[in-house]
């Protein structure tokens, strides 16, 4: 996978494996981290997690400190999929909650919830309260299609995503981000 990565052009990469059942083992991942960044050869390598909204709450606020995005005060949060717009005022408390600790919220992949397909005002919304979003690549690129493709461009023409993930998990999804890349890459907002 890193070197699908290098191919297309990527020059660093920040790991963000899933805090969420049944995936989550945070002493385990860690270890995989390290793996990893012995072989890279010195390739930059960051660690962080896709931490889902439910497992946050269950494991506790406090849990944020070592969480985040390693070295930085970025926090990426994942919501549930099929929430419906009555949730989000429980993520808006989550939001401020990581503020409040200093954290800056990425929000992963919103093309994905049901709520913002239904109702791009939303995105706005999140927008509005601080958070940065962050495009899931393959949805762009037409790797899954389905419901994602047309907000997800629709966000990056309206100027609403920060960031382009590869969200990559075989070493050819780095395909869907060069694609992207080259087609929407100027959309982003910084």
């Amino acid at each position: 996978m890193l070197e699908a990565a290098k191919a297309v052009g990527i020059t660093s990469i920040t790991c963000t494996p899933h805090c969420r059942k049944p995936y989550f083992d945070y002493e385990a991942m860690w270890e995989a981290f390290y793996e990893l960044e012995d072989a890279a050869g010195g390739f930059p390598l960051q660690m962080g997690f896709e931490v889902n909204h439910r497992t946050l709450m269950e494991l506790g606020m406090e849990w944020a400190k070592v969480l985040h995005i390693d070295g930085s005060t970025e926090f990426l949060l994942e919501l549930s999929t099929n929430a419906m717009p009555s949730r989000f005022a429980d993520y808006e408390r989550t939001i401020f909650g990581l503020q409040g600790m200093g954290y800056d919220v990425i929000i992963a992949h919103p093309e994905r919830y049901v709520a913002i397909q239904k109702d791009i005002g939303i995105a706005y919304e999140l927008v509005e309260m601080g958070c940065k979003l962050q495009a899931s690549t393959d949805f762009i690129a037409g790797g899954r299609l389905g419901r994602e493709r047309r907000p997800a461009i629709r966000m990056l023409k309206e100027g609403l995503y920060s960031y382009f993930a590869s969200d990559a998990h075989h070493a050819r999804h780095y395909a869907y981000f060069a694609k992207s890349w080259r087609k929407y890459g100027g959309y982003l907002v910084g």
